[in-house]
């Protein structure tokens, strides 16, 4: 889950993080207000998505008067913000935070995030900052510098002035670096953060360090332990199939593709998509319905799967230990009845009930196609939609 730089920054505060100061605005009358509350002569007006990248796709604008943020605010609510990372589609401003300018000596980079690789945080920083930190990492990887973290201890003293000396901080503002590290990395750990990044981080002509832009990522199976960071979740900015699945517990994403995708477990799933790749076909979605599913969390599956206008077809692919090939059969039945199938659907079902699965969809008067395996039945609805 994902939430707006506003609301990452408010974290920051409570943690005792220096952050800039800003305040939210919906409407040019409330970005002017806002600018007025302001101790500041130069104002920041920034569009708030879910994306990084704004400021080259034209959401961040300098403003030096409150005209000219009236006339800023205007030209970008309701704009249709297209970055690198919201690809062609773009995302609409609807938000934005109008903020104190800076006085910016030097820009800079740090971010934690969870190392598959080692199974620990890592602290990530770099003196090349407010630019594309995946170009620096792939064209001058080092450049950046990494503090491996022991859960146990936590992010040390030690690691984060070496980080600091690393990154060429200021000698005589090194220790304002370890309080802003640790306060960053006592916030990722408090709300279960999966990734923050703070880009940039700024040394201003008063000797302060700010982080001018915050960007968090939290880990959605740990939700129930932080109301308060739920409560920060943008509909707006999220795909509605997505938001469907999550009421049913659904673990659902939207790709690009024209195959619908209903898979038990995880790891199966992804490998459905890789076969269904192999043979020159395109995932809709993931879509892992989980071990415990019930007949009715399996037809909404299935309406989320169809609601999409790109899908051509559908592959259900399932292999029944607790999620039993019954239950998954009535659930395929009822919704395909329910919103009228009209697109090709190949069924593979092995495990638990697989006969009583099979004997219930050859009986439905569904057009079902029957497949002996996952790679006969990526290869069938790839052939079928193609």
């Amino acid at each position: 889950m994902n939430i707006h730089e506003y609301q990452g920054k408010q974290l920051l505060r409570n943690y005792g993080v220096a952050v800039s100061n800003g305040i939210v605005a919906f409407s040019p009358e409330e970005a002017v207000k806002a600018a007025k509350q302001l101790a500041t002569d130069v104002f920041v007006v920034k569009a708030q998505i879910h994306a990084g990248g704004r400021g080259k796709a034209g959401g961040v604008k300098i403003a030096k008067n409150l005209d000219e943020v009236r006339a800023y605010a205007k030209e970008l609510l309701g704009k249709i913000l297209v970055t690198e990372q919201t690809g062609p589609e773009g995302k609409e401003v609807k938000r934005l935070l109008i903020e104190e300018g800076s006085n910016i000596e030097k820009e800079y980079y740090i971010g934690l995030v969870l190392d598959s690789a080692t199974d620990r945080v890592v602290l990530m920083g770099s003196e090349e900052g407010g630019v594309d930190i995946e170009a620096v990492a792939e064209e001058t990887p080092e450049k950046i510098f990494k503090e491996i973290i022991d859960p146990v201890v936590g992010l040390t003293g030690f690691q984060a002035r070496r980080m600091a000396f690393n990154m060429n901080i200021p000698k005589h503002l090194v220790n304002k670096a370890v309080k802003f590290m640790s306060g960053l990395y006592n916030v990722f750990i408090d709300k279960d953060a999966s990734t923050v990044e703070i880009n940039p981080l700024v040394v201003t002509a008063e000797d302060d360090i700010l982080a001018l832009d915050a960007k968090f990522n939290f880990d959605e199976s740990a939700l129930y332990r932080h109301k308060d960071i739920v409560e920060l979740r943008d509909f707006d900015e999220e795909d509605p199939k997505e938001i469907e699945a999550s009421k049913y517990d659904l673990s659902y994403i939207a790709l690009d593709g024209n195959i619908g995708c209903m898979v038990n477990g995880a790891g199966l799933a992804m490998a459905t998509m890789d076969t269904i790749n192999y043979y020159g076909g395109s995932p809709a979605n993931f879509l892992d319905v989980g071990g415990g599913a019930t007949a009715e969390k399996v037809t909404e599956a299935f309406k989320i799967i169809l609601s999409d206008e790109a899908v051509k077809g559908i592959f259900v692919n399932i292999f029944g230990g607790i999620m039993k090939c019954d239950v998954i059969a009535e659930g395929v039945i009822t919704a395909a009845k329910e919103v009228g199938l009209q697109v090709p659907l190949v069924v593979r079902l092995e495990g638990t009930n697989v006969d009583k699965g099979k004997e219930l969809l050859n009986e439905s008067g569904l057009n079902i196609i029957a497949a002996g395996s996952m790679a006969d039945g990526a290869q069938k609805i790839v052939e079928l939609v193609g």
